[in-house]
């Protein structure tokens, strides 16, 4: 049974022992691996903040706390603040629903407000340039650097999110139209999409797979200190990872792996691809709308990634 404690300030108050079995709550009610993921590590930070302040009651002032603690003592981005926050008032949402938690407390700390982001963040989108010197700095002659180079290339040429990336098997990149596609890619909510990849993304693949010594199952695996592989998965946040890595060599302050789709939208458009094609590409919910609207057909045979000009040496 969830452990609490009677308080003369509230009806009743949460432990930490409590607010963990809330959590296990709130994770299983989710539906994306990556959201479970993601969620449990905002629930257990704020757990172990929490602690390390001395514990006291769940409420809305101790949540805004941590939000003042979270814009003063870490360098996290907004759209991150705001997801641990959301996962923190989901927290305090399934104790007041399972009856663990005063629902006037619970009320009081879905009140808390996210981080407004004000203009736009520098490094949302790299130049051509820059694409090019990031994608050149692995070390092509280490396993790990082919790895990370192919994984830089697929993210510009091809605008996938690293969940996609994390996710893409031998089995989704195939010949169509005389050119490589990765095809039946299920993306956000459950969305199917195919999209072309240029030449130079398909040869960073191959040079990373054949000395990898791989053919099918996941494309991209774990590569130990040692330089070997040493699992058959490579989560999202090890993409992240890369691309944060590669991006503080370069000095591109604030890059994520998600600025790399856009990179790859205003670079294709930039090139002169057309709006529609950069839209089928990254299967945005709009393109349904406009397909069914407007009857447009995906070119394969001019895709986005072709207005990309960018060479691996």
């Amino acid at each position: 049974m969830t452990d609490i404690i009677p308080t003369n300030q509230s009806r009743y108050q949460l432990t930490t022992e409590g607010l963990k079995s809330m959590q296990d709550i709130v994770i299983d009610g989710l539906n994306s691996p990556y959201s479970k993921v993601m969620y449990a590590k905002a629930i257990n930070d704020f757990l172990v903040w929490r602690n390390d302040a001395g514990g006291g009651p769940f409420v809305k002032a101790q949540v805004n706390a941590y939000k003042a603690h979270l814009l003063s003592a870490t360098d996290y981005a907004p759209s991150t603040i705001n997801l641990r926050l959301s996962a923190i008032r989901k927290l305090a949402a399934e104790a007041a629903d399972n009856g663990v938690m005063d629902p006037h407390l619970s009320e009081g700390i879905q009140r808390v407000q996210g981080v407004t982001t004000h203009g736009v963040r520098t490094g949302n989108w790299l130049t051509l340039q820059q694409a090019q010197e990031l994608i050149r700095k692995p070390d092509i002659t280490t396993l790990k650097g082919l790895r990370d180079r192919a994984i830089l290339t697929i993210l510009i040429g091809a605008g996938l999110r690293r969940s996609e990336v994390a996710n893409l098997t031998f089995d989704h990149i195939q010949m169509r139209e005389a050119r490589w596609v990765i095809v039946d890619l299920v993306g956000k909510r459950r969305r199917v999409r195919s999209i072309p990849i240029p030449a130079w993304a398909k040869a960073a693949i191959d040079d990373w797979v054949e000395t990898a010594n791989i053919s099918d199952g996941k494309i991209f695996r774990s590569v130990n200190k040692g330089d070997n592989i040493s699992g058959p998965d490579l989560t999202p946040q090890a993409v992240a990872d890369v691309v944060k890595h590669y991006a503080d060599i370069c000095g591109f302050d604030n890059l994520a792996a998600h600025d790399l789709r856009r990179t790859y939208a205003h670079l294709a458009k930039e090139g002169g691809s057309a709006t529609e094609q950069i839209q089928f590409s990254l299967g945005h919910a709009s393109v349904k709308t406009t397909e069914r609207y407007l009857n447009l057909k995906q070119d394969l045979t001019s895709a986005p990634c072709d207005y990309i000009r960018l060479q691996l040496a």
